[in-house]
């Protein structure tokens, strides 16, 4: 017989930050900058919790460059060939005089650890991230284990993962990070095709426990759709908050740009005729989906099925009003918690849980 686990289940739409009395009279007070200290490597930086998605579509390197302005963090898409991530790092270290924002992402593939090590060599990044769809897996942990040896001084992030068990034991390995989400992404079906995965805020909540346990970090990996997921998940005590469709449709994503015609709010003409207007979109695909296989690998294996979508996400422009929007919102709920650092918030903030988040004023429209 299946064994259930009968505690619910929680994401970021089931729940809402409880306000309390607050001595900070302006956004500006709350200090959105925080220092972190790796176990593993330990090396601290001074950073903020965003972070960009190492999908095709976020993971480049004109988004690193913009983040790391912020004080973000951008892991690197691992389709990038050797010879380009190299030149990227030598040029933005002599810009923006390190790439302490920047993780080199590789895969368990004997090619993905020849590359990784061509990069390593030079020494401009000392950022890894081992991304594997399934961390489970036993030689999930014999090659993170294989890189710590190999990287002793290097910040090692690994996942994905969405078990307090599992983040301890990475964290035991040789992480310094553990990325928890499994199909909580909005170009992942792997919920929908395997049935694997957990609500995100719970996953959050639990993995973040026995990761401070471990003196580790973890980082939440997917499910942010507008900012105030991004606030509830750091709420939840996650260090990082890694995004992929939120920033899909910037300027700095990916994604082929494309023109479509969409119906207007508005309706019809006077002669009861639909009226439609061109619109921006971009082209936004999970990295296990057929488009992603195809392109990268020549195809997908018979043995497995598609658990990532394509589709088209709205343009948004440069990720600068992104990143305001993310930044808005976190110092707008440290002031409602009266919380002036982000250590504060975590220790701070209570989650409402709800039905219902936002009324609507009935028959109103967000417009285009």
């Amino acid at each position: 017989m299946s064994r259930f686990i009968r505690q619910e289940q929680l994401d970021f739409d089931d729940v809402m930050i409880v306000p309390k009395p607050s001595t900070i009279e302006s956004r500006k007070d709350a200090n959105i900058i925080r220092p972190y200290t790796f176990k593993w490597s330990g090396k601290t930086i001074e950073g903020n919790p965003g972070m960009a998605s190492n999908m095709d579509s976020t993971g480049t390197f004109e988004m690193a460059k913009v983040l790391q302005q912020h004080k973000m963090f951008c892991a690197l898409s691992k389709h990038y060939s050797a010879e380009e991530i190299v030149a990227f790092l030598r040029q933005n270290k002599e810009t923006f005089g390190n790439n302490d924002y920047i993780f080199v992402s590789t895969g368990l593939r004997k090619d993905d650890f020849d590359k990784l090590k061509s990069i390593m060599d030079t020494g401009l990044c000392n950022n890894i991230c081992l991304d594997a769809p399934n961390g489970y897996i036993t030689g999930f942990v014999q090659h993170l284990n294989r890189l710590r040896t190999l990287y002793p001084k290097s910040i090692i992030m690994a996942g994905n993962v969405v078990t307090p068990e599992k983040t301890d034991e990475i964290i035991r390995q040789g992480a310094d990070i553990v990325k928890v989400g499994i199909g909580s992404g909005q170009a992942c079906k792997t919920r929908v095709v395997a049935g694997v995965g957990r609500p995100q805020l719970s996953a959050i909540i639990d993995c973040a426990d026995a990761a401070r346990d471990q003196q580790g970090m973890i980082c939440s990996d997917g499910g942010v759709q507008k900012p105030a997921d991004y606030v509830k998940a750091i709420a939840g005590y996650a260090d990082f908050v890694m995004m992929g469709g939120y920033l899909a449709g910037c300027s700095e994503a990916g994604g082929k740009l494309v023109k479509r015609l969409v119906p207007c709010n508005d309706g019809c003409d006077s002669h009861g005729d639909p009226v439609f207007k061109e619109k921006l979109f971009k082209l936004f695909y999970g990295m296990s989906s057929q488009f992603a296989q195809d392109k990268h690998y020549n195809g997908m294996n018979k043995y497995r099925a598609s658990e990532g979508l394509v589709t088209l996400v709205p343009f948004t422009g440069p990720v600068e009003d992104r990143l305001q929007e993310l930044e808005g919102g976190l110092r707008s709920a440290m002031t409602y918690t009266d919380s002036r650092t982000i250590k504060q918030f975590q220790d701070n903030a209570d989650f409402f849980q709800v039905r219902r988040q936002v009324a609507r004023v009935s028959g109103a429209r967000d417009k285009e």
